[in-house]
């Protein structure tokens, strides 16, 4: 057996074995750009199989080494990577710039960071490995798009045959000259190895006399800029003055561009995967760095606690109260998962969750609630009481006693909420009841939150929060 194959058979131990089989058809017969840069939400809704089983799949199986994982940042414009980082850890502070869309973005891992899987090449070795060796148009496609845009060889033969005036591949160190006739259009000449662009604002009345411009690609990465010119012809010179090849083309920025780049689809982001579970078991050193403070714009957290935990020991003994708060906490776990949540610790009695939707919250609530009194019923006592709260809002993700978590008045608000539960009470608070699936699901189970003020021990004003009785 070969040690592919064995890896094959472990990751059959570890993860759905439909979807390992799945996964092995991709590598065995995809094409190379299929096993760059794999869409995992993508790859579940095409082969029909469970977003959260997949996913699992692919961590598995990138644990195994079968994958590599990247964290890929992207320009919410034009859906490009602006930087690709092979861990969390290596995510930068600052701003990325997008030269194609003139913009800078401060990242939040909320929808602007995806996580890609790509093929091993000790496993199967595709051109993606070799970005310098693609021809022009793969190397667009594959290496500066991300997996969230829709981009089909229709959409993409549209972009080489209408889009684009001119393209060339410049090795390092040479120059080229390109004789255009502009058209009144707005024009772009964009180069996707330096992620540089050049803007040509054409208008005004034609011109027969030829127009010249310069370009050079260096390390620095050519400067955005806008040259304002006239229809007619262009004696445009491009120098590469950088180590590697360029691959420099000139698209007419029209409703087909912006069309093609337009169309997305779903992408797993870094908010998701920090909320997943597997992740968090299987991934527990290559979270954040110490220092690193990444910004979530809306997170839903939930937090439990035991009600009179202490008194429940002495009434019934330390072992007896052990095994019932380990069967407590087993329910619990299960039900985070299953809800697509994931724990980020448990403190005594409490347990802290996260979740990306506050539906997926809410669910996992409500069957907490009634897995307890599951509980109670199998004992024939009432004293097993889960306190619950949930609110969602902007948090920072930080590494804290070594443990990927949270922090943020979020988080301070969610812990506060759950102290107010007395009695198997839910306490929500109005951004989570705001949110339309939230209000599906209590509308189904014909629930009527009952609105309150609440004073939370920290928080210098009164909120307004909901119980779910």
């Amino acid at each position: 057996m070969s040690d592919i194959q064995a890896q094959f058979s472990v990751l059959k131990q570890t993860a759905d074995p439909v979807v390992v089989e799945a996964i092995a058809q991709l590598i065995a017969n995809g094409h190379d750009r299929d096993l760059n840069r794999i869409n995992a939400l993508d790859f579940a809704n095409r082969t029909g199989l469970d977003q959260e089983k997949v996913i699992s799949g692919f961590l598995h199986a990138s644990r195994l080494g079968l994958f590599d994982m990247s964290w890929n940042v992207l320009c919410p414009g034009c859906g490009g990577v602006l930087g690709a980082h092979a861990t969390l850890k290596s995510l930068k502070h600052d701003d990325y710039n997008c030269a194609l869309c003139a913009a800078g973005y401060e990242a939040s891992v909320d929808e602007m960071v995806e996580v890609a899987f790509t093929v091993s090449p000790r496993v199967r070795r595709i051109g993606a490995h070799d970005p310098d060796t693609l021809p022009i148009w793969e190397y667009v496609r594959q290496m500066f798009w991300s997996s969230g845009v829709d981009i089909n060889d229709e959409s993409f033969s549209h972009l080489i045959n209408e889009v684009t005036l001119e393209a060339l591949e410049l090795p390092a160190g040479e120059k080229a000259i390109l004789s255009l006739n502009l058209p009144s259009q707005f024009i772009i000449v964009f180069e996707p190895v330096t992620h540089s662009a050049h803007f040509l604002n054409v208008q005004g009345e034609p011109t027969s006399e030829r127009q010249q411009l310069s370009i050079m690609f260096n390390k620095l990465e050519a400067p955005t800029g806008t040259t304002v010119m006239r229809p007619g012809p262009l004696r445009l010179m491009l120098e590469n003055q950088s180590d590697n090849r360029v691959l420099p083309s000139v698209w007419i920025a029209d409703h087909a561009l912006h069309e093609m780049i337009g169309k997305r689809k779903p992408i797993l982001t870094a908010k998701r995967m920090l909320s997943n579970q597997t992740f968090r078991d299987v991934f527990k050193a290559d979270n954040l760095n110490v220092d690193q403070r990444l910004k979530i714009t809306s997170l839903t957290f939930l937090f439990t606690d035991l009600k009179g935990s202490t008194a429940l020991y002495e009434r019934v003994g330390d072992l007896n109260a052990f095994d019932l708060v380990r069967a407590h906490f087993r329910a619990l776990l299960e039900i985070i998962a299953a809800e697509k949540g994931a724990v980020v610790k448990t403190i005594g009695d409490a347990v802290m969750a996260t979740f990306v939707r506050p539906e997926h919250a809410i669910t996992a609530g409500l069957r907490m609630r009634a897995a307890m009194d599951d509980l109670n019923k199998q004992r024939g006592a009432n004293d097993l009481v889960l306190k619950i709260g949930i609110h969602e809002g902007p948090c920072l993700a930080v590494m804290l006693n070594e443990r990927q978590d949270y922090f943020g008045q979020t988080v301070n608000i969610a812990a506060r909420v759950q102290s107010l539960s007395t009695a198997q009470e839910i306490h929500i608070t109005g951004p989570v009841l705001d949110a339309p699936a939230v209000a599906e699901v209590l509308e189904r189970r014909a629930i009527k939150p009952i609105q309150k003020q609440a004073a939370l021990r920290g928080i210098a004003d009164k909120m307004v929060v909901y119980e779910i009785p």
